[in-house]
């Protein structure tokens, strides 16, 4: 017999449950609505959503006239969805090869094949040349898009997409060579390798954005979606004391002298007197950064290559003895040709025998042995206490990467063979700028300024901020700044070491420098520098000139021969461009030499 369940329980029952179903829901609901929507919100954009990085704007570098050495171009990075470009990852890397230099097409095969939904297929690409691509992309769709056509979708052949671009900014260096190794470069990366790059990154490269925008699921943006934007900071722009005509001029000449005597490298250095201001700061052998050049070309000689100075160092040494009373214009020397120090024969770089020298016939003829005999009567420590002051075994302040301090023997109690060496510029090293900025301190009236590379820095809204750069400091008086100046004066006259540095209209005062250098493989000496260092209008100066050959090889090895035109036509260029007047004074007829029926 069969018996008929009760229908009053099976509906409760049925109630029952259909009330638990629905109040999971409602638990549901008021979690996601009520107690923690955001997060459940983010989770849902994040997983349907893509992240841009906005780059910022690197800032430019530029000349003391806003001559642009170097700038941010637009470009973009392609990039990829994997999971869209893998089915058709062969046949975009046929389009991309060819277009992107330095790649290959299983490179980009493998970028565009991997696990993810975002890769990086090409940095720094012009924005020409991707709508080259997308154009090509469109272009081989169409037939595909056409074959397509009636087709099941599991049938359908998958149309080239999947790539997708952000931006990129490329740098590039509209000036070339100008100024390449004071600049210095950023690599393909962006990052900053060398140079005002590296050194001023913190500056120039500004802070990046993000963008965040839901997609859908081909990796398209969703119009009018929530999205999330960060905007990036610009990074700030430099201007320099470069001028990039007198660089340009300046690497010109240098070159030609560094081919004409067969040297190693040379460089010029060119500083205003008064502001302590680089105008010029060349260096040949250089490069181009705009095109292939490799790590060893990223150095700047005149900061990060140390030398010994030689004669050139005996301006610093006779002005701290004028200072100190030791000497005046007056002084008169018995020079022989060779000195014993420490049991060791200094010579004169000409044989002669005992001569009667005035101090400025010392500098004129560039005596080591008359520099010597003047240097024994200052005590040591006080030496060394001016070497200091003029900038010698300390930076330069400028900050520059890689930058080289120079060797000076630490502490005072020096031998005296070492106070000799030092005193006719062997026995210390220096790097170009320093060399620059001690006789600067003689051209200015006894007044160092520290060397100043940067001039401004200018934010994205144009506002200009000035680089407060160390103030000068008297490093010995203006009398015997004077003295010194007379000195130098005869060094260009026609029976000093250097009348090629003469400059017709122009009184120069000027200073030689032949030095033997340590050969890096033999650890002892057998390489030279030769260099000239000099100052116009020498009665109302304006520009500090230097010249410094490495290892010339051909002609007659000396400052005067090899430096001394070069500081001619590159002074002289300065002086024009800048408008200096020639005083009108004659060269002073300053005696060498005296005779004992004189004294």
């Amino acid at each position: 017999m069969l018996r008929l369940g009760r229908p009053a329980l099976r509906l409760r029952m049925t109630f029952g449950v259909m009330a638990f179903v629905l109040s999971l829901f409602a638990g549901r609901l008021v979690l996601l609505q009520g107690v923690d929507p955001d997060s459940y919100a983010q989770a849902a954009t994040k997983e349907n959503a893509r992240t841009y990085t906005l780059h910022a704007s690197r800032g430019t570098i530029e000349d003391r006239n806003g001559v642009e050495l170097a700038v941010t171009e637009d470009a973009v990075a392609i990039t990829a969805d994997p999971k869209q470009t893998k089915p058709v990852a062969q046949q975009l890397a046929a389009i991309l090869a060819p277009k992107l230099p330095g790649s290959t097409t299983a490179k980009l095969v493998a970028a565009m094949s991997g696990t993810g939904r975002f890769a990086y297929v090409a940095r720094r690409v012009s924005p020409t040349t991707w709508t080259a691509i997308q154009n090509e992309m469109k272009a081989a769709n169409v037939p595909i898009a056409e074959q397509n056509k009636g087709k099941p979708k599991e049938q359908q052949a998958p149309l080239l997409t999947g790539l997708y671009t952000e931006e990129d900014p490329i740098r590039s260096h509209p000036n070339g060579s100008i100024a390449a190794s004071v600049v210095g470069v950023t690599g393909g990366d962006g990052k900053a390798l060398s140079g005002l790059e590296y050194g001023l990154n913190s500056k120039l490269s500004g802070k990046d954005g993000s963008a965040m925008y839901e997609v859908d699921a081909k990796g398209n943006k969703i119009p009018n979606a929530n999205h999330t934007v960060v905007e990036p900071k610009p990074g700030l722009s430099v201007q320099l004391t470069l001028d990039t005509d007198l660089q340009f001029f300046a690497e010109k000449r240098i070159e030609q002298a560094v081919k004409q005597y067969k040297a190693s490298s040379g460089t010029v250095v060119v500083m205003d007197v008064k502001s302590g201001e680089l105008m010029a700061m060349a260096n040949y052998p250089t490069f181009d950064p705009n095109k292939k050049y490799t790590s060893a070309d990223l150095n700047n000689p005149a900061l990060e290559r140390s030398y010994e100075p030689g004669s050139v160092q005996k301006v610093v040494t006779m002005a701290a003895l004028a200072d100190a009373g030791k000497i005046n214009l007056g002084t008169k020397l018995k020079v022989p040709g060779s000195i014993d120090v420490q049991r060791r024969i200094i010579k004169d770089h000409w044989p002669h025998d005992t001569m009667n020298l005035t101090i400025s016939g010392v500098i004129a003829k560039s005596s080591n042995v008359g520099t010597i005999m003047a240097a024994q009567q200052m005590p040591i420590a006080q030496f060394v206490k001016y070497l200091h002051d003029f900038g010698f075994g300390e930076p330069t302040g400028l900050n520059f990467p890689g930058e080289t301090k120079g060797l000076l023997t630490p502490g005072d109690e020096w031998p005296e063979l070492t106070r000799s060496n030092v005193a006719f510029g062997q026995g210390l090293s220096v790097n170009a700028v320093q060399e620059t900025a001690a006789v600067n301190a003689v051209a200015n009236g006894g007044v160092y300024m520290p060397p100043k590379l940067v001039r401004n820095y200018v934010d994205a809204n144009g506002t200009v901020t000035p680089n407060q750069a160390a103030p000068g400091r008297r490093v010995v008086s203006e009398q015997a700044a004077k003295e010194v100046t007379t000195m130098m004066e005869a060094v260009t006259a026609k029976k000093g070491t250097a009348p090629q540095a003469a400059i017709d209209g122009y009184l120069v005062a000027g200073k030689t420098g032949t030095a033997q250098q340590v050969d890096p493989k033999t650890g002892k000496y057998g390489k030279w520098a030769t260099s000239f260092a000099g100052f116009a209008p020498a009665d109302n100066p304006r520009f500090v000139t230097y010249v410094v050959l490495h290892d010339p090889s051909d002609g007659v090895r000396g400052g005067g021969l090899q430096g001394g035109p070069v500081f001619r036509d590159v002074m002289s260029y300065a002086l024009q461009k800048y408008v200096v007047p020639p005083s009108g004074a004659k060269q002073p007829e300053i005696p060498i030499t005296w005779t004992d029926s004189g004294r």
